[in-house]
């Protein structure tokens, strides 16, 4: 079993909500999103708010440190800022795909804000990103479709959903940490989001962040310090949170 090393990962993610769109809509992919998404984050009160928050850290093969600490601490605090939260933790697939179908009803149904956070591993093949419940057993590339979850299905699902806003912020960067013949790029690949969602890597595209040494990831860290700041704009909550990251990982990590 090989683990991930302790460099720099993203977030433990105790976010104040009205922020933690925030981090959102900075995220590194706007993609296709609305103008929402360049207002200030206290905007989004008025909208329903529905979470599904998944922190996989033990894996049969390479467990990691911080990922269900991480998706306790954001699922807690969204719930504080009035989200209705979906929360796993260390969770197989057959359950990631229940709360995944539960999430996307729930969105349909509140046509408000949706807010979907993994914290684990993710891998990509082919240009194709997959996350990876804490159950999957991977020693082939034949073997990820079935074992994990396709995040281009996910996407799909969310965009059915027709509500105007959602953020997805993936915490899954991280090196191939499995064994047998299983090879697969570095990092998540880029890819599309529907219309209106916004799509936030902890680290840039094809690139790796570490599970990080302490309580908390880099990238939190330096959140945590911005999102109180009253009244400002989602997208330069981001901007600061990117260059600190950047100055602090002497460019290891960028989000």
């Amino acid at each position: 079993m090989r683990k991930s090393a302790p460099v720099l990962r993203s977030p433990a993610r105790r976010l104040n909500l009205q922020r933690l769109s925030a981090l959102s809509a900075a995220s590194l992919l706007p993609l296709r999103a609305g103008e929402a998404f360049g207002s200030t984050a206290s905007t989004l009160n008025a909208l329903p708010r529905v979470a599904l928050v998944i922190g996989n850290s033990r894996y049969k093969e390479a467990s990691l440190k911080n990922p269900a600490n991480d998706a306790a601490a954001i699922g807690d605090n969204l719930k504080k800022m009035g989200f209705s939260v979906i929360s796993q933790l260390d969770t197989g697939k057959a359950a990631m795909e229940n709360a995944i179908r539960s999430y996307s009803e729930q969105l349909a149904r509140s046509k408000g804000v949706g807010l979907f956070y993994f914290a684990g591993h993710g891998l990509q093949v082919s240009w194709r990103n997959f996350l990876v419940p804490v159950d999957a057993v991977l020693d082939r590339v034949e073997d990820i479709p079935a074992q994990t979850v396709d995040l281009a299905a996910l996407l799909g699902g969310i965009g059915k959903a027709g509500n105007p806003m959602n953020i997805v912020i993936l915490d899954a960067c991280r090196d191939n940490p499995f064994g047998g013949t299983l090879k697969s790029g570095k990092g998540l690949s880029q890819m599309d989001a529907p219309i209106g969602t916004l799509l936030a890597y902890a680290t840039a595209p094809g690139n790796v962040a570490s599970d990080g040494s302490g309580a908390n990831g880099l990238y939190t860290e330096n959140l945590l310090r911005e999102i109180h700041t009253p009244e400002a704009k989602i997208e330069d909550i981001f901007k600061r949170v990117r260059l600190a990251v950047r100055r602090a990982s002497q460019g290891q990590q960028v989000p």
